[in-house]
Formats: structure tokens, sequence, C-alpha cells
């Protein structure tokens, strides 16, 4: 499969200059605004955070497709369910998909691949980003396999214009720009990346994406790696990948500066999007609009609410990952050594031990 031209990566990094500053200036204008009067309107707050928002996603999103410009990743290509793993994916998801009011409807084969885990995880969350962006409809997917030679299939169907307006399409065509966005080329290289062929359609204002998957994994194929082994393979490709997890969403839930400053600064060479909150009624709001992968709280905030959120999750979402932070003396655990399925860590610890741990539970998913 063809990798993009150094003309192809100027074009990327020129959308991507222009998705940042266009929400940036619509951010300048709400402050200059604000600073005249000394005042802003609810309407106004709203657009300055989604133009704050914007700009942030837009880096973000540039951010991922540097890592995949770099030629520094290193695949580790194993056996994935990937039927599990795009289930997790929709779990995860749905109380975005919810709160956007759009139907997922699924028809999924039992499929097993032979690919990279974290690349592949990243492949599903980023089909999701583009088609829930862009659809006006319910988004079906269908997993199945060709007849021969024989293939794993995902589609992704939706449309991109309003129903009403379907009708319009075919005497006037109507410009798409959101499905060419930085969004779209995200999901077109990481696929690209990965050895996946993406097939796009557009009809009548109906969009249709097709990733062809070649490397099935055979019934006789291997059993997946030990735990040992596997936690070497993942320490193998932190070190060589300077941002194994970028693109990745963590959470931090504590009311302490110094432990979310610490936090931060153990995770910062991993190219992660980190949030803060300080409370639990603010994690919870945050969830609500979204879940990100992992969830960092202090121990000193566990109380009946924080454990009605991780329940709420947990049902959500299965894989989520929990990581619980302890001021004191405490030994690093991984999820699967403790009778709750929450990781544990020591804040001294934070610094040596938590970026092998995020990239464990992480990997868990996989």
């Amino acid at each position: 499969m063809p990798e993009p031209t150094p003309v192809q990566w100027a074009d990327i990094v020129q959308q991507l200059g222009a998705e940042i500053a266009e929400p940036l200036s619509a951010a300048l204008e709400q402050i200059q605004n604000l600073a005249s009067t000394g005042q802003i309107d609810r309407r106004g707050l709203r657009l300055l955070r989604r133009s704050v928002d914007d700009a942030r996603t837009a880096g973000m999103l540039g951010q991922q497709l540097a890592r995949l410009a770099s030629g520094r990743l290193q695949l580790n290509r194993e056996r994935q369910h990937l039927t599990q793993m795009l289930r997790s994916v929709l779990a995860q998801r749905s109380r975005e998909t919810q709160a956007r009011g759009v139907q997922v409807r699924q028809s999924l084969q039992p499929v097993e691949i032979w690919a990279d885990g974290a690349l592949l995880f990243a492949l599903l969350n980023a089909l999701m980003d583009w088609a829930l962006t862009n659809t006006h409809s319910s988004v079906d997917l269908r997993l199945d396999l060709t007849p021969w030679p024989v293939k794993a299939r995902l589609s992704c169907r939706f449309a991109h214009r309003s129903l009403e307006l379907l009708a319009d399409d075919a005497h006037h065509p109507a410009a798409t720009p959101g499905l060419d966005s930085l969004a779209w080329r995200l999901l077109e290289q990481t696929a690209i990346t990965l050895g996946v062929l993406p097939l796009r359609e557009q009809e009548a204002g109906i969009t249709l994406l097709t990733l062809e998957f070649n490397q099935l994994a055979p019934e006789e194929a291997p059993p997946p790696d030990s735990t040992h082994a596997r936690l070497e393979a993942e320490a193998e490709r932190m070190g060589g990948n300077s941002r194994p997890l970028a693109g990745c969403q963590l959470l931090i839930l504590t009311a302490h500066r110094d432990m979310r400053n610490e936090a931060q600064a153990a995770v910062r060479h991993m190219g992660m999007l980190v949030d803060v909150v300080g409370s639990v009624a603010e994690a919870e709001q945050f969830c609500r609009e979204g879940l990100p992968h992992v969830l960092l709280f202090d121990a000193a905030l566990m109380n009946e609410p924080l454990l009605n959120l991780i329940a709420g999750i947990s049902r959500d979402a299965p894989d989520f990952a929990f990581v619980e932070m302890f001021d004191g003396e405490h030994r690093t655990q991984l999820s699967t050594a403790t009778s709750d399925g929450i990781a544990r860590i020591s804040r001294r610890h934070l610094t040596e031990a938590l970026p092998s741990l995020l990239m464990f539970e992480l990997s868990r998913r996989n």
C-alpha cells in the first residue's frame, strides 16, 4: 500500500494549520469582545469553549498524525479479536453516542486478525470520531468475511446530509468539508500504517467507508503471549517510541495541585491528552460528555459517589481502565492482581511506574 508523498504530508500540515487557526480566531474574537465590554453571556461563553475545544482537538489530531509520519512506529502484530475490540470501543463511547442522539446499528460476525493492538484500537476510535462528527442519521456498522479471497471487511455507512435534503443532492451536490477533515486524514493514515485498505464512496448524501483487513488469524495460530512476555513487549515498544500513547485520553481526579502536577509530569512524554478535575461531581460531568480512556483518581476521594461513577462507567465500558493513587506507601498493582479490577500505585512511584502501568492497562483492551 503506497505511503503518503511529501506533497501529501505538506497538504496535511496546511490543513492542520487551518483547522487550528479557524477556531482560535473565533475564540480571539470572543476574548476581545469580553475585554471591551467586561462581560460575556452564556452563548458567548459556550462559543468560546467550543472554539478552544475545536483547536485542542485539531492539535491532538496533528500530534497523532505526526506520530504516524515519524516512521518510528514499531508494530507488534498479535492475534486480535476484531469483533470484541469493536464492541469494546462502542461500549466505551455509548454515552457520547447517546448524548449526540446517534443510533449505532451493528451486524458483526466474529473475526480474528493479526494486527498491532494499540494501532487497531486507534483506528476503530478514529472511525467513530469521523463518523459521529459527520453523520445526520444512524451509523450502520457491518463486519463480515468476503468469500474469495477471504478478507475481513468492516463497513461504516451513514448519511452525511440531513435526510430531508438528500433529494436535492442529486441536482445540487453540496460541499462536504467535514468528510475530508483532519479526522479523516488520521483515519486514512492509521489504516494505511496498519496495512488496511480504506475504500470510501459517496452518493446522494450517503457515505460508505469499507476497511479491508487481509491478515486473518487462522484457527491453528499460536496462543497469545504470557503476561510476562507481553509486559516485556510493551516495554520494548515504549522504549522505541517516544510518544507511545499519543491520542489516548487520561482524566486525573484529585483536589491536590502537587499530586496533579506529578501525575502530569509522569506521562508528559507519552503524548496523552490529559484533563484534570478536582471533584467527583466534575468527573461525573466530564464523563457524561464522553468517556476518557483512563481515570487516574486520588484514593482520598474514594466515597459513595465515586464508587457509583466507577460502577456506571464499568457498565458502559467493561474494559475501561481505572488507576487509584495513594499519597502514602502502597505497592504498585495491576488491575489483573486486584479483586475489584482497579490498578493501584503510590504517589512516590508515579515517575518510574505510571507510564508502564498505563501501557499495560490500555493494552488489555486489545
